[in-house]
């Protein structure tokens, strides 16, 4: 009687032990999940009336308003230095005007607004505008190059590019003193996670020895885009006093980099072109850049240039076009193209 009557006990004991186990393994495969994953930015975990969920709603409902049938959407970031009348804004959205099939992706294009006052001139301009604000920090003056202030533009930056990414969207991110003289998207890559302007091009597009440029990038939303985003602003705390141009030659051949399995390619300076390394014949640039050129005066001088070139470009018959850029010296900015390029490049790239 005792031994059969044990039996009960012992199956009761046996169903605990089996729940513990199943239990003990859904919560170690829950909490594995949790830290592997990417996590959605803050605004995503707050209830729906948080200030942080309506601005959530805010930027879901532009950049829905502003994307692509594949959720793609342009971005580009302004400040007040660079938007008031007759600055580089302006010379940014002509380039669209006038561009090659260029005009049509206006419809797409997002600009970000970081202060006040710039996000006034966007409303005035363009239909597709969002305002964002970083409390405590004011953007709108003129940010020179490294300074704290200018570290903090870029950092944030990036912080806002990987919330977009968590948003479900694809991006074309563009600094606002790139021209945009022909659509550029027949000359991106097919199935590539990250892609991405160069300061210097060396011939090869899967090349990890390219120097590129964050101010030009088209990017794909997928898990190993936003692991990899998340990677590169914790980065920063590596190699402080760096800006995120700097920490990404740091780590795109690092093994994080690989292990996230992140698909780079970076792009010819034959069709995205810069002020480091030109583009020379406008048969085939779709961007340049005023990139290597420091001082909101001397690139606003180039820049018109620059769209001076392509109008009469474009004004000829193409059996009489010239298919060069001016590269003229000037005092504005030091020799204009080729002299800015020697000063810049041998420090920066070959040092």
């Amino acid at each position: 009687m005792t031994i059969t009557g044990d039996y009960p006990l012992l199956s009761a004991t046996f169903r605990w032990l089996l729940k513990l186990l199943l239990f003990t393994a859904a919560a170690a495969f829950l909490y594995a999940a949790f830290y592997r994953l990417p996590k959605p930015p803050s605004f995503l975990l707050s209830s729906p009336s948080s200030p942080q969920a309506i601005e959530k709603e805010k930027l879901e409902s532009v950049l829905r308003g502003a994307a692509m049938e594949d959720k793609t959407v342009i971005l580009t970031m302004l400040n007040a230095a660079w938007a008031s009348p007759n600055s580089t804004i302006d010379l940014f959205m002509e380039s669209f005007r006038i561009g090659d099939g260029t005009r049509g992706l206006l419809e797409h294009l997002v600009i970000v607004a970081v202060d006040e006052k710039a996000y006034t001139r966007c409303k005035s301009m363009h239909p597709h505008c969002y305002e964002l604000r970083t409390e405590g920090v004011d953007f709108s003056g003129e940010t020179k190059y490294m300074t704290p202030m200018y570290l903090k533009m870029m950092w944030g930056r990036l912080d806002f590019l990987r919330l977009v990414l968590e948003l479900g969207f694809n991006f074309i991110f563009t600094d606002a003193d790139i021209m945009w003289f022909r659509n550029p998207l027949p000359r991106f890559y097919k199935n590539v996670d990250f892609q991405i302007a160069c300061d210097w091009y060396i011939g090869n597009p899967v090349d990890l020895r390219n120097r590129p440029n964050a101010g030009f990038k088209h990017v794909k939303s997928n898990n190993r885009t936003i692991e990899f985003y998340k990677f590169w602003s914790q980065s920063r705390n590596t190699y402080p006093g760096k800006n995120e141009q700097d920490v990404l030659n740091y780590i795109k051949s690092g093994k994080r980099t690989r292990k996230i399995g992140l698909t780079i390619r970076f792009l010819n300076t034959e069709y995205f072109g810069g002020f480091c390394e030109p583009s020379r014949d406008l048969n085939k640039v779709c961007t340049m850049h005023a990139n290597c050129c420091v001082g909101l005066d001397k690139k606003l001088y180039d820049l018109r240039n620059m769209i001076e070139d392509w109008k009469n470009y474009m004004s000829m018959p193409p059996n009489v076009q010239s298919h060069t850029l001016r590269r003229g010296g000037n005092d504005k900015s030091a020799g204009k193209y080729e002299a800015i390029c020697l000063l810049f490049c041998n420090i920066h790239f070959i040092v």
